[in-house]
């Protein structure tokens, strides 16, 4: 087995049934929180459960565009299933990315592209990050609904 199929088989995506439970679990832990200092406690946490991107996988092959972070991003699958492997260089970015793949990673092209991130919303993501940071979150979605729009028509 070598480190990238060792690295396909330690996701830990999807982690609740449907994308609509992963929504719902995220916005019912934040809501945990009293305040965004305690939220960006929680995405740091989280994104340090983000398995490790092997190395043959951090090149700038892999490197997502439009973060202002390093982040490397490695989509496997089919239109049955896609998974998504992915890391930054910043913990916070990290975090988003680990909630990111929480809902899409591991889904299959139709409920990917049929999943809204609302996450972002229902927690007040959007209003609490850098315009930067927005604008990788959007990269990172952008680039998971490519792909899967890519499998959907490979079918």
């Amino acid at each position: 087995m070598n480190a990238s199929s060792a690295q396909a088989s330690a996701s830990p995506f999807p982690i609740e049934a449907t994308p609509v439970e992963a929504q719902a679990a995220i916005a019912e832990e934040f809501s945990y929180f009293g305040d965004w200092t305690e939220r960006y406690q929680y995405l740091i946490d989280l994104g340090r459960k983000l398995p490790d991107l092997p190395d043959p996988w951090k090149t700038e092959e892999h490197r997502l565009l439009g973060c202002q972070s390093k982040v490397w991003i490695v989509a496997q699958g089919n239109a049955d299933r896609l998974d998504f492997h992915a890391i930054s260089d910043s913990s916070i970015v990290s975090g988003l990315v680990f909630l990111a793949l929480r809902v899409y990673s591991g889904r299959s092209a139709a409920e990917i592209l049929a999943t809204a991130p609302d996450y972002i919303a229902a927690i007040g993501l959007s209003k609490h990050l850098s315009s930067s940071r927005n604008n990788g979150l959007a990269a990172l979605l952008a680039f998971i609904q490519d792909h899967a729009r890519r499998a959907g028509d490979a079918r």
